[in-house]
């Protein structure tokens, strides 16, 4: 069978390694021609590359199933495994420790080779059809006949977007945010952890949260409403440096003792919620032809769940194929697959980022609705028995029904008129003083 990919991301490149080593043959279609000779990789295009992620156990699983020697490249190049603790003293793996740049690194380094040599490289590709078919690719100027087109271009590829319906599960989430890389001086001791893959601090208007990386790395992003004009200074850096002075907790993180930056402030792009399945506008699925990673289901940075959801859909869409769906029908299974596994991690991020919104604006805790997800997690601090269910949630090794048996428990703590309380640290009105107080660059 000929696999046609478009999208030489993690999905892309690890669908593409995989499907050959079962003695398919691939080609593999990107824009970007990888990492330059001298090392430099500016991943013109891809936003997240840049950003704050987090790695859940099931990176580390398809890696060491599928292509070990990247997981291997990936270590050594500084990942760190990482537990959590269980009430019970056991701990259960929590995923790894390191940013997307080094993993991307590690991953095409086992399955493209060193920086510099050549590879597909070709404009955003066109598909035809015969009929409601996918029969290839075109690409810059030449057809490229294939058994099977995948889209692993992200949510924000054009060259299959008239192919498939609308998303039917999209929640914009009114904000951004920015982020900026730092790294601990030799011996120096991490700041405070909420869980060992991040810090977070919700406070009033805004949020903070620390994702550590390998090697001492650790990003800070402070996520704020999309529309703030005072909060859209933290793209400058002395401004930026001023709000994690100001923020008890990132104060200790960034304080010039501990450790230092190492990246200028990054400004994300707009943030959205989406789940889009296989179904073409007339509602068919349609032949020859199937999505996955983020062209299926796109969750916000928060909790930095992307490349777990994308390399989740690649190890089902090789199992479907393992077990002999073919290239024309083997879309049927995996879009039901995603309906019942991928869609509600998107619901579960449209419910927490709307609540916490809401929240920001001042209104209390719906309690006529089911929780959302962050709200039963902080109710644990009352609650320890809601505790249990965390670590499964955490790490992905279950989807998000498996808070629904402790919600009750949650919902409870807050009819007692229980609420979260605010992190320390300045206001959103507050924390703007500071920034408007700030000489900001010309």
């Amino acid at each position: 069978m000929h696999v046609a990919i478009i999208g030489a991301g993690p999905t892309g490149l690890f669908l593409g390694a995989a499907l050959a080593r079962r003695d398919h043959r691939v080609t593999v279609v990107d824009r970007d021609a990888g990492p330059d000779p001298d090392g430099g990789w500016a991943r013109r295009g891809v936003m997240q590359f840049h950003h704050a992620h987090g790695f859940r156990p099931q990176i580390g699983d398809a890696l060491r199933a599928e292509i070990p020697e990247a997981y291997d490249g990936w270590v050594a190049a500084g990942a760190e495994p990482i537990t959590f603790a269980l009430p019970d003293g056991r701990r259960m793996p929590g995923g790894m420790r390191s940013r997307r740049e080094t993993f991307e690194r590690a991953l095409r380094a086992a399955v493209v080779g060193p920086p510099g040599r050549p590879g597909r490289r070709g404009p955003v590709p066109a598909v035809p059809l015969d009929g409601a078919e996918a029969t290839g690719l075109h690409v810059d100027g030449a057809d490229l006949p294939a058994d099977l087109v995948v889209d692993a271009s992200g949510r924000a590829g054009r060259a299959t977007r008239a192919l498939r319906a609308a998303p039917s599960l999209l929640g914009r989430v009114g904000v951004a945010y920015v982020d900026r890389q730092y790294r601990l001086h030799p011996g120096a001791e991490p700041g405070p952890m909420t869980n060992p893959l991040a810090w977070q601090a919700d406070l009033d208007g805004y949020q903070v949260i620390v994702f550590r990386h390998e090697r001492g790395i650790f990003s800070v992003l402070i996520v704020r409403l999309a529309g703030d004009p005072d909060l859209a200074l933290l793209r400058h850096e002395p401004v930026f440096a001023a709000a994690s002075r100001a923020v008890p907790g990132l104060a200790e993180w960034t304080d010039p003792e501990r450790s230092a930056p190492i990246t200028p402030v990054l400004s994300g792009g707009a943030l959205i919620n989406h789940y889009r399945g296989q179904a073409t506008p007339d509602g068919s699925i349609r032949r020859g032809f199937v999505a996955v990673g983020d062209a299926v289901a796109t969750t916000t940075p928060m909790f930095g769940r992307g490349i777990t959801t994308s390399l989740q859909q690649a190890r089902e869409l090789l199992r479907c194929l393992d077990e002999g769906a073919g290239p024309a029908d083997v879309a049927v299974g995996f879009d039901a697959w995603c309906e019942a596994h991928m869609r509600p991690w998107v619901a579960d991020h449209v419910c927490m980022d709307s609540a916490m919104l809401d929240r920001w604006a001042g209104h209390d805790v719906d309690l006529t609705r089911r929780l959302p997800s962050d709200l039963v997690m902080a109710a644990a601090a009352v609650d320890p028995a809601i505790g249990a269910a965390l670590p499964p949630y955490l790490a992905m090794l279950a989807g998000p029904e498996c808070l629904d048996a402790v919600e009750p428990r949650a919902a409870a703590v807050y009819r007692t008129g229980w609420r979260p309380p605010r992190a320390e640290g300045p206001t959103r009105d507050e924390l703007a003083g500071v920034l408007r107080g700030t000489a900001v660059p010309a």
